[in-house]
């Protein structure tokens, strides 16, 4: 998507060890005209498939998640980083965090995730692929059906998007970057 790789390429910063900060319009700071742009994006190439939610981890992917809900008119459910008390039927999984560097219990209520759903997951970055194989997980728990997985951006030089794509799961990503080196942004 044009108009998104021109903002990573503009805007976004570089740290070592792979990190590629977009804070400033994706994931502290939105541009909600950016948002909306992508997240019709990743409606339309998701459009051929009998979508009836729309699953995320919270909270990064909380925004296009919605928004993509709202373009295909389904409901948006995200996972929990922390198990509530009042949280009854819960499917459990765990998620590593690259970012954090730390384990996650992520859950949501088998109530809201059945096996009458057909799922996409959104999120905005794919990277080794940690939270999609959580998402997996609980999609597999609940006995629904994962329709495909929409990335706001991908880094392409690590593991997540060759292993989905490997098992034979719909992956769409808007952005994909070819390599951080040096500090230095290659867009595909």
């Amino acid at each position: 998507m044009k108009l998104l790789k021109e903002r990573i390429l503009s805007e976004g910063k570089c740290f070592p060890g792979g990190i590629l900060k977009v804070d400033n319009f994706i994931n502290h700071q939105m541009d909600p005209m950016l948002m909306r742009e992508m997240s019709e994006e990743l409606a339309r190439r998701f459009a051929e498939h009998k979508i009836n939610k729309v699953i995320t981890i919270e909270a990064s992917g909380i925004a296009p998640a919605i928004m993509v809900g709202n373009y295909l008119n389904v409901p948006v459910l995200f996972a929990k980083k922390k198990v509530p008390s009042t949280m009854e039927n819960m499917l459990v999984t765990e998620v590593f965090s690259f970012t954090k560097n730390r384990s996650y219990s992520v859950c949501v209520s088998s109530d809201y995730l059945t096996k009458d759903d057909r799922v996409l997951f959104i999120d905005d970055f794919l990277a080794n692929g940690n939270a999609a194989l959580g998402i997996i997980d609980l999609v597999e728990q609940a006995g629904a059906k994962l329709e495909g997985m929409g990335f706001l951006i991908e880094k392409g030089f690590q593991s997540g998007g060759e292993e989905l794509r490997g098992r034979g799961i719909h992956v769409e990503s808007l952005a994909i970057i070819e390599s951080l080196d040096n500090c230095t942004i290659v867009l595909k």
